[in-house]
């Protein structure tokens, strides 16, 4: 049998060694073998080299902050990032990020792009001027655009103060969502609790360049009111306590998990400087359980927060969603232990606007400064300084400004205009087609508590046409925008991980300076009465009926006719006459 093996073609055709013939014939490779190693080295050597040169992937990333206010109210703030590598590397087609988005950069070349529409207006005294909270996503009322194009310098603006914001401008921003509200975090997204709210913001920020491609910012920011009655009691010692909330209270819905494309999926809970200082000076530890609140559950990591003066300005709770489930969501939230007073730092200037004057001709515009101290607060500011403001203010051209008549108040007394403005830029207004624009370089003393600039305008006269149909309420003024220049807002987290990749923080380290907007102004116009065109047309109506009905009765009567019948009509009433005449007499003789 072993002679018939040492024989057989087939076996050695196979590459098989005789027994005997040599102790290692099972390690010598057959021509098979050879040509499968080959196929195996270059399927691994292609599919690495198909890996290295891999587009990048689109992303999404979606965070959720929350942070207790001062006057008992609660912000929640919605930040969601879809980014897309660079066209080229991608084409046309897109996973996540949004076509529409997409189209429009390729079409008209933006660079950059801010969209927000916003109800109600952010209360700077109490919830903040210095944070990046304020200075990036506290929005004017009505909508504001501003944008840039590729290769271009100028900037684009747009603002339309009056109009409304609604669950029909939510929905189309909710579309842009690889999942819009159905799961993740925008699930918590319930229209009733949203829009009963303080204030709200939706914002939609576009950056585009060849090389980092297009990164889309949709935040969502809202003040509410926690839908709660345990935090009303009254503490035996101190006074009222701040109302407890969670998730449940603030959105009627709990977090039941992340969603499946999001690369990043968290909750934060942000202690605001205030409360970190009274914790600090109790000698209480930031713990999430301490001597002045408890949270709900317990965080996946704390973050310590700085300002650009490296002084610590808040405590950060990292929840991450990814943790939780459908049996088990998150309903993370703050349970208030101990009354606590605190207040956000403000702006270096409370900036406020108003109208003054009277009658429809005339008026002046005015706007006012009330310092904080806030230079006093940062170490090192002697008090002969200045401090820096720039003002950006469209003006409708219905609203005739006389940039001359400018006058500056500072503490009651009246400076030159060379004292205060270092530049000033005005681009007029065209009539019905270009509103006017001013923008100013101030520079206050820091010693100055009060501050107040006038300008005189005219009202000016639209047509019919061109009135509103609510023409009775008066026309809006967009609101200014204040800023500080030498004041920065950024924060800086020294203890966070160059791996944990949040948007929203790496938002808050951006470096941006301070700002805030004014109220809108609401200026009367002298209006038509819109009922005269109605009672004209309705007079004149009337007198042209009577007149032709006059005239068509005249002329078509037939006074032949008219006679013959008038002429029957006294014949019957002769008849008539006598014959009561008759029957008077016969009645009288009977009766005598």
């Amino acid at each position: 049998m072993a002679a018939h093996s040492r024989g057989h073609p087939a076996m050695r055709e196979r590459g098989f060694s005789p027994a005997g013939t040599s102790p290692y014939w099972w390690i010598r490779p057959c021509a098979g073998s050879i040509l499968f190693l080959s196929l195996l080295f270059l399927f691994l050597f292609t599919a690495a080299a198909a890996s290295a040169a891999a587009p990048e992937e689109e992303k999404f990333t979606e965070e959720l902050l929350l942070r207790p206010l001062p006057d008992r109210k609660a912000l929640a703030y919605f930040h969601f990032r879809s980014s897309a590598p660079p066209a080229a590397s991608v084409g046309r087609h897109h996973h996540l990020f949004p076509k529409a988005i997409s189209q429009l950069v390729k079409k008209y070349h933006i660079s950059e792009l801010e969209l927000s529409f916003t109800q109600g207006r952010w209360n700077y005294e109490q919830w903040g001027g210095f944070d990046p909270m304020s200075t990036n996503n506290a929005k004017p009322p009505g909508v504001e655009l501003w944008g840039f194009k590729l290769n271009e310098g100028n900037l684009r603006y747009g603002a339309l103060p009056r109009e409304a914001v609604c669950t029909e401008n939510l929905t189309p921003w909710l579309k842009l969502l690889p999942y819009r509200d159905k799961a993740g975090i925008a699930s918590l997204l319930y229209r009733p609790s949203i829009y009963k709210g303080y204030y709200h913001s939706q914002k939609l920020k576009l950056r585009s360049s060849q090389s980092l491609g297009i990164i889309l910012d949709q935040t969502l920011t809202v003040v509410l009111q926690p839908n709660t009655v345990s935090g009303e009691q009254l503490h035996s010692n101190h006074g009222q306590l701040q109302p407890n909330w969670s998730m449940r209270h603030l959105f009627n819905r709990k977090l039941s998990g992340k969603c499946l494309v999001s690369k990043s999926s968290r909750v934060f809970i942000e202690v605001d400087k205030g409360i970190v200082d009274n914790v600090n000076k109790s000698g209480s530890d930031l713990s999430w359980s301490n001597e002045f609140f408890v949270l709900s559950n317990s965080p996946d990591k704390l973050i310590k927060g700085q300002n650009h003066v490296e002084i610590q300005s808040s405590f950060l709770y990292v929840y991450d969603a990814s943790n939780y489930t459908e049996e088990k969501p998150l309903d993370v939230g703050i349970t208030w232990k101990l009354p606590l007073v605190w207040t956000c730092t403000p702006s270096p200037f409370h900036a406020s606007r108003f109208l003054m004057g009277s009658g429809n001709e005339r008026g002046s515009i005015a706007l006012s400064f009330m310092s904080t101290n806030l230079h006093k607060q940062i170490s090192g500011s002697p008090t002969d300084c200045s401090i820096k403001a720039v003002i950006f203010q469209v003006v409708p051209w219905y609203v005739k400004v006389y940039y001359h008549s400018l006058e500056i108040f500072i503490d009651g007394s009246r400076k030159t205009v060379s004292e205060v403005v270092d530049k000033i830029h005005v681009i007029p207004s065209e009539d019905k087609l270009l509103p006017g624009t001013l923008e100013m370089l101030l520079r206050f003393p820091c010693s100055m508590q009060s501050g107040t600039l006038t300008l005189d305008f005219d009202r000016g006269f639209l047509h019919i046409d061109e009135y509103p149909p609510d023409a009775n309420q008066g026309f809006d003024i967009p609101s200014a925008l204040v800023s500080f220049p030498e004041f920065s807002s950024a924060r800086s987290y020294p203890e966070i991980d160059p791996v944990l990749g949040s948007p929203l923080l790496e938002n808050f380290q951006e470096d941006s300076v301070v700002k805030s907007y004014t109220e809108v102004l609401l200026v009367p116009l002298t209006t038509p009465d819109f009922s005269m065109p109605y009672n004209v047309i309705t007079f004149t109506c009337t007198v042209l009926a009577l007149y032709f009905g006059s005239l068509l009765n005249a002329l078509r009567r037939r006074i032949g006719e008219e006679e013959r019948e008038l002429k029957k009509t006294v014949v019957i009433l002769k008849k008539w006459q006598l014959l009561a005449s008759i029957l008077y007499r016969k009645f009288v003789d009977e009766l005598f």
